[in-house]
């Protein structure tokens, strides 16, 4: 198949062409005023997608290299923490916090769900003694396209000491999160979700309560230590070589955000997942999540029974260049996962729910041609009229 993927996935998602074209720039010097400049207006940006005034730094890696990075500075080896998992994600960020040596509890939420603030709260209430150091939680779980309430957690948490670390990798800048105002202490994201650069860094925000437990955490860390970042970072500089272009990119990325706005940011991905959910339902598909808990950056669609849902996936590839993600572990060939993340149009949502309607029809399933694109078209014209108004 010729021509450009719609790549409709949770990550890595579609670089804009003005991001392309920064990320081609000659290489400058990673010790020199231009880099430092660079830099400066990246953390400020990034800072302003965080609703944060707290610390910042970012890693050349990927997102779970800052999960790791988030354990290995505020979690200590014996700490008892609580792990709150709706999904894979929540799963992997609880064996990173076993690896370093943690002893983890776990809220286990099924999958599909998110978890009910009132549960964290009630587990942190029976902690009298505090033994709970932290509590780990997923904003954004693009296994199931379930999305956390974390302002409700962290009010549900009350006044217990215990750290927030949380892994907005894929939701930062696509759901909202206030750091500073909901009291979250680590807030980790990743470049190639919302942001729409490829992937290779990760951001790791954390309060002064996390860089008090860092300097008394006994945890051996050289790569990820938060004191080595800031020290580099006061010099304008980075500890260790990095990835030039992607910051090229990065700076790009965020001056298009910031001029879009945020609150348009998240308005738009919003509307995105309203368009999805609309469109599938239009043609009886049901989404794994309620409308409620749903992400704004994927959603996932349960196939109808006798749909294979790789052999679907496949079917898109092959014919119409479309690419969108299976389900994992448990949901492996029972869902599709439409990412709908950063810097997406909605004619590329068009499009892949056409296509979505063609591939489901041929493999038998009762698909009435035009109705979920239908759907879809109502609601961005509604839209339309919204802005004309404006």
């Amino acid at each position: 198949m010729k021509g450009n993927q719609y790549m409709l996935l949770p990550g890595p998602t579609y670089i804009p062409e003005r991001v392309q074209r920064a990320m081609s720039r000659p290489m400058i010097n990673h010790r020199g005023a231009a880099f430092r400049d660079m830099q400066e207006e990246i953390l400020a940006g990034i800072k302003q997608v965080y609703r944060t005034e707290q610390n910042l730094l970012i890693y050349p890696s990927s997102g779970t290299g800052g999960l790791e990075a988030a354990v290995a500075n505020f979690v200590a080896p014996g700490d008892k923490v609580l792990a709150v998992s709706i999904g894979v994600f929540g799963d992997r960020l609880a064996e990173i916090a076993e690896t370093f040596g943690a002893q983890v509890q776990s809220i286990k939420v099924p999958w599909g769900q998110a978890v009910d603030p009132e549960e964290v709260g009630a587990r942190l209430a029976e902690d009298r003694n505090h033994d709970i150091k932290a509590v780990l939680i997923t904003h954004n779980e693009t296994s199931t396209g379930v999305f956390n309430d974390l302002k409700g957690v962290r009010r549900a948490m009350g006044n217990h000491p215990a750290l927030t670390i949380v892994d907005s990798v894929s939701g930062l800048a696509a759901a909202d999160l206030r750091m500073d105002e909901w009291g979250l202490d680590a807030v980790v994201s990743g470049s190639q979700k919302a942001f729409s650069i490829p992937p290779g860094l990760s951001f790791l925000a954390f309060s002064e309560r996390a860089l008090a437990k860092h300097r008394t955490n006994p945890q051996p860390n050289f790569y990820w230590s938060v004191d080595f970042g800031m020290e580099y970072q006061a010099k304008g500089q980075t500890p260790f070589t990095p990835p030039i272009s992607l910051y090229f990119g990065l700076q790009e990325a965020l001056r298009m955000m910031l001029n879009e706005g945020l609150e348009n940011v998240l308005a738009r991905h919003d509307g995105y997942r309203r368009l999805v959910r609309n469109a599938v339902q239009a043609i009886g598909l049901n989404p794994l999540a309620d409308a409620v808990s749903a992400s704004p950056a994927v959603t996932s669609v349960w196939m109808p029974e006798g749909i294979a849902a790789n052999e679907l996936r496949q079917y898109l590839l092959n014919n119409f260049n479309v690419v969108v993600a299976g389900g994992q572990q448990s949901l492996d060939n029972k869902i599709i996962r439409i990412g709908h993340l950063g810097s997406v149009r909605e004619l590329d949502l068009l499009a892949v729910i056409a296509a979505l309607e063609i591939g489901l029809r041929q493999m038998g399933y009762p698909v009435e041609l035009g109705r979920a694109v239908a759907a879809a078209q109502e609601q961005i014209f509604q839209g339309t009229g919204d802005r004309r108004q404006g």
